[in-house]
């Protein structure tokens, strides 16, 4: 008895064809140049060429300006990634500023994940896209009844994408002179 699959052949081929986009090993070995924060990291090919800034993807650090957690977000994926080290990418997309972004493996070793699951950056839920969403939910999850990083004060820190948010409103309620409006007339 025959069964005739009329649409395998063609979802093989897409299932072949997508993997073959996400796996770390069609990827080019590059080397970490810098860190920039919690979350962007500055990198070449092993040549010292086509040097590129990545933006962690599908996670958001602390803001440097959101003290102690800023600091020691840079510092654990400073800690991860120290420079000279060999890594990959699994590429989302290139953000408005031109940096890709991307999931960065060390290894076998997810860096973004690691990030959230030792309670150093968020799930940015807005740009999940792409990322597996159920391990980043459970490693945040997990760090949270952990009490790690900024999830050390209840309910956690600020988020990043809020912090920001704010400031923009501050920044625009300045007058010429920089300082803040706070209402008055």
């Amino acid at each position: 008895m025959a069964i005739y699959l009329p649409h395998f052949s063609w979802l093989a081929a897409t299932a072949i064809t997508l993997s073959s986009i996400t796996t770390p090993a069609a990827a080019a070995e590059l080397k970490v140049l810098s860190i920039g924060d919690g979350d962007t990291i500055r990198l070449s090919r092993p040549t010292g060429a086509n040097k590129t800034t990545v933006r962690l993807a599908c996670i958001d650090a602390p803001e440097t300006s959101q003290a102690p957690y800023g600091n020691d977000a840079r510092q654990a994926l400073e800690g991860k990634l120290a420079i000279g080290t060999e890594v990959s990418l699994r590429t989302r997309a290139t953000d408005r500023y031109g940096r890709t972004v991307a999931e960065v493996l060390k290894g076998t070793t997810n860096i973004n994940q690691a990030l959230v699951q030792s309670g150093v950056a968020f799930v940015y839920w807005k740009y999940i896209e792409g990322c597996d969403r159920e391990t980043y939910s459970r490693l945040e999850n997990e760090a949270r009844l952990k009490s790690l990083g900024v999830w050390a004060v209840p309910g956690g820190i600020q988020r990043p994408w809020d912090y920001k948010r704010g400031r923009k409103s501050f920044n625009a309620g300045a007058n010429s002179s920089g300082a803040a409006n706070h209402g008055q007339f």
